[in-house]
């Protein structure tokens, strides 16, 4: 089964909404461009590097002959493997990705966006945590 909410790495998470056979593909293809990234440089990835290949990968599929778009938009989030900075982006279909400090993705997004817009503050992770859950609740 897909689920909705996974990890690409160890410091990297991505939310999907959209079609599940989609959300598979993109995000097998992620989970080994990590691994692979993370052999080849030794490295991990960057939350902003992996989200370039996702909208990269979405962005390719809109233009190939013989597949179709991915019908899906991610949320990536994640922390800066070197300085610890939380980091969260969303890419749509058609490839573009952008970054933002609150978001939302799939049903209701818009009610949750207004809601986080009234509510949001630079605060600590534990605040942070409270905002979330109550946004979920709305």
């Amino acid at each position: 089964t897909v689920r909705k909410i996974v990890n690409l790495d160890d410091h990297i998470a991505l939310a999907c909404a959209g079609l599940k056979a989609d959300a598979r593909v993109l995000i097998n293809k992620a989970r080994i461009e990590c691994q692979s990234h993370r052999l080849t440089v030794e490295d991990p990835v960057t939350v902003e590097y992996i989200t370039r290949y996702i909208a990269g990968l979405q962005q390719k599929y809109t233009q190939s002959g013989g597949v179709r778009p991915f019908g899906l938009s991610t949320l990536i989030v994640g922390f800066d493997p070197y300085t610890g900075v939380p980091s969260l982006y969303q890419t749509d279909p058609s490839g573009t990705f952008s970054a933002w400090k609150a978001n939302a993705t799939g049903r209701n997004s818009n009610s949750m966006r207004e809601f986080l817009e009234k509510n949001y503050k630079e605060t600590s992770g534990q605040e942070t945590i409270k905002l979330a859950v109550r946004a979920l609740l709305e």
